[in-house]
């Protein structure tokens, strides 16, 4: 459909139909379709969702009766209007121009536009192309998602938009890098824990800026113990054993002296446990604490240990 609300008739009828009613051509008289100087050629139209088009057909004082046709729809007929649609007004009737102008277009309005001109009893006609763009849109794009390392990943990301959109993935977090994906879908085979983060789907089509949307990867992996070191402390001094995990879910870290659990309420020790790291802190070293403590991390996907010494110095 076109620009609505319009009298309608057969498309293949309709210019010879609709010139010999509003012009009162005889029916021996042939309806022309545009010699070589007039009406003038019109180029195509161009406008985005929303914004007014602009229909103009140039004529001189040969000009006797005008009309403007839309596919099936007469919509003007000199300063008569024939559409019922309020968005279509007439812009101009003068010697030189006939022009019209729809507001708000829309998608459906695309499709060609037909000027009529009557000069010398021979109706003549020239065409426009009215072409709408339309912004992307993003309608739909994968859900964030939590994958353990190894495992496959597929996101999508669909879009409209008029000419269609280009679809590019790029990995923005916890560093940007290039484009992964100039396609709808990106593939991950085999995820690391280094592929995690935010996934940005950007939709473009050089109608308007570019829309985007993200997508959280979260990849699980078990801990990985990256920092335990032994530690010399005098008797009466302050000690500290550090256990630094990195783990996806966070670790949950014991510690151990001699096979037997430590606890936080054990008179002089202090145990603090963060998301990333676990602190064993003696508050004043005995020659009883020193010895062999291990480290246990672990989550729902495993876990490691690893063992250090307090010793005096």
């Amino acid at each position: 459909m076109g620009v609505g609300g319009c009298l309608a008739l057969p498309w293949r009828c309709l210019v010879v139909l609709c010139l010999r009613l509003l012009f009162l051509v005889p029916a021996g008289v042939p309806v022309r379709s545009g010699d070589a100087t007039f009406p003038k050629a019109m180029d195509n139209v161009t406008v985005r969702q929303g914004e007014s088009a602009t229909l103009r057909c140039s004529v001189d004082n040969r000009v006797t009766r005008v009309a403007w046709l839309n596919r099936s729809s007469i919509l003007y007929a000199g300063n008569d209007k024939w559409c019922l649609d309020p968005r279509v007004v007439l812009l101009a009737n003068t010697k030189t121009q006939y022009s019209i102008q729809i507001h708000d277009v829309d998608v459906y309005d695309e499709g060609p536009y037909t000027c009529s001109v009557q000069t010398d009893n021979h109706p003549k006609t020239s065409r426009v192309h009215l072409i709408v763009q339309v912004s992307p849109k993003i309608i739909e794009i994968s859900p964030d998602i939590s994958i353990n390392e190894g495992g496959n990943v597929s996101l999508t990301c669909l879009a409209t938009g008029r000419p269609d959109p280009t679809i590019t993935w790029r990995h923005i977090s916890p560093k940007a890098v290039g484009f992964i994906s100039e396609d709808e879908y990106l593939e991950i085979t085999g995820i690391t824990r280094e592929q995690s983060g935010e996934y940005e789907c950007s939709a473009s089509n050089d109608v308007s800026a570019p829309v985007v949307q993200r997508v959280k990867v979260t990849v699980n992996y078990p801990p990985y113990i990256s920092d335990a070191k032994s530690t010399g402390v005098p008797v009466g001094q302050k000690g500290i054993l550090l256990c630094e995990a990195s783990a996806v879910p966070s670790a949950d870290f014991q510690w151990y002296k001699d096979d037997k659990r430590l606890s936080e309420g054990q008179k002089g020790l202090k145990v603090e446990n963060k998301p990333f790291f676990s602190r064993l802190t003696f508050f004043n070293v005995s020659e009883q604490d020193y010895g062999n403590y291990t480290c246990v991390a672990s989550n729902q996907l495993g876990n490691t240990n690893a063992s250090m010494i307090l010793y005096g110095e």
